[in-house]
């Protein structure tokens, strides 16, 4: 393998950065449920302090045709470009507690370099504990708490928040890859799955992210600002409630889930949330394309002239 020291240059901010701080990662690339790890990472760069420690090379990480950066064209001339970014970032939470960030794109090539890379960084800065979060669609209820699958070698945070815990094979993520070598070298590590309802997996759901931040703070003590986010939702929640109240088959079918999630969450011998009462996963094409057909026809009257 490749020196993992190839793929990031340090800062000179690097030599400032104590020894024993928590990390926190979020990449964006395979899935986003709720946009949960977008809103989390920006939420966190564009509210808190910090500065850069270390820098990946995108050229050597990612792949510019499945994900090409963005260029700004002004009438006949070119005026910007955004180049993707990897970084690790030296932050202070709410109190001004540091902790570092790796936040940016999610690596295409070279996976095993960049865990090594990655592992060489939390032993260069002494690292005390890792924690990393990334979100999958669901058929849950938006009205009950989001859920998580915690994984890892924290047994006190799976233990108690860990609502779903199932025997199956996913698609990794490269984070995954890194926790996986992190637990094989006993270092502290979790991981957090946030569960996100399958109807609004395509809408930047602010409770998502309100969720990341609570979980990443169960798990490094780390205190976030949330009063914009809580906002955010409160109001992303009424126009939901709204919608749903006004379709009475998208109604029934929100209620099935809470009645269904409510029952998982009582201690039922239902195995999931995510199931019926036969074991089968519940129609979640049938809700997703029931709320895009009624998020369409209230379009189209939104669009009407007159209104």
């Amino acid at each position: 393998m490749r020196d993992p020291g190839d793929l990031y240059e340090l800062t000179a901010d690097a030599d400032g950065v104590p020894e024993g701080l928590p990390l926190v990662a979020g990449l964006t690339g395979f899935a986003d449920a709720g946009a949960a790890v977008s809103q989390f990472t920006e939420y966190l760069l564009g509210t808190l302090d910090q500065k850069v420690v270390a820098n990946f090379d995108a050229d050597l990480l990612l792949d510019y045709r499945a994900r090409r950066p963005i260029i700004y064209f002004d009438q006949d001339h070119l005026t910007d470009y955004q180049p993707p970014a990897l970084r690790l970032y030296l932050a202070h939470d709410e109190l001004g507690q540091p902790f570092l960030l790796l936040a940016g794109f999610e690596p295409d090539f070279r996976w095993e370099q960049f865990t090594a890379a990655v592992l060489q960084l939390v032993h260069r800065f002494k690292v005390a504990s890792t924690t990393w979060v990334h979100a999958i669609p669901m058929p849950v209820p938006h009205t009950r708490p989001i859920g998580v699958t915690v994984s890892g070698n924290r047994s006190d945070l799976i233990e108690s928040m860990s609502v779903w815990r199932p025997h199956t094979q996913v698609p990794a993520n490269a984070l995954h890859l890194v926790e996986f070598r992190l637990q094989e070298s006993g270092a502290s590590t979790v991981g957090y799955v946030l569960l996100i309802p399958h109807y609004l997996a395509d809408t930047e759901f602010p409770s998502a992210a309100l969720s990341a931040l609570e979980s990443t703070s169960a798990s490094t003590g780390l205190i976030f600002p949330t009063d914009r986010l809580r906002e955010q939702n409160r109001e992303f929640v009424a126009r939901i409630d709204e919608q749903v109240g006004d379709n009475p088959e998208l109604a029934k079918l929100v209620g099935t889930l809470e009645q269904r999630y409510d029952t998982y969450m009582e201690g039922n011998a239902l195995r999931s949330p995510l199931t019926d009462e036969d074991g089968e996963l519940p129609t979640a094409d049938e809700i997703a394309a029931e709320l895009e057909k009624f998020l369409a026809i209230r379009r189209n009257k939104d669009d009407a002239p007159g209104n």
